[in-house]
């Protein structure tokens, strides 16, 4: 069994802190699918993905995430990473990129393991409020 993606969000900050078991904690603070544009189009935006991963008890615990943000259908951002995670555990990436908005609108980004099933999120840019 390979790993897969428990979920996928933008986010505005993460942080890590232990708890008994041993076990942690992932706190995600301002998950969000849109956000005003910092000044009117054009422009460009940087948002944080983040992905949670599983990887089973019996798995591989190394690949590849893909992720590619496409707007109307076009690419226009791509970004591939190594991933490796110890099996049976959980593990988070970070995903950046530079999103060029000439009008206001949708990415969304297609995201995957190994040329595994795709979980899509969507990102919204919207006029500065």
């Amino acid at each position: 069994m390979d790993m897969n993606i428990v979920a996928a969000v933008f986010m505005e900050n993460i942080e890590l802190r232990p708890a008994p078991g041993p076990s942690t904690r992932i706190d995600l603070t301002g998950v969000h699918f849109s956000m005003a544009a910092p000044s009117p189009v054009p422009v460009t935006v940087e948002p944080h993905l983040v992905v949670l991963v599983r990887c089973p008890p019996d798995g591989k615990g190394d690949g590849a995430l893909e992720a590619v943000y496409k707007r109307d259908g076009e690419q226009v951002a791509r970004n591939v990473q190594p991933l490796v995670v110890e099996p049976g555990k959980f593990a988070y990436r970070l995903v950046r990129a530079e999103l060029e908005f000439e009008e206001y609108g949708t990415v969304e980004v297609e995201v995957r393991i190994d040329h595994g099933p795709i979980t899509t999120v969507p990102y919204t840019l919207l006029p500065p409020a």
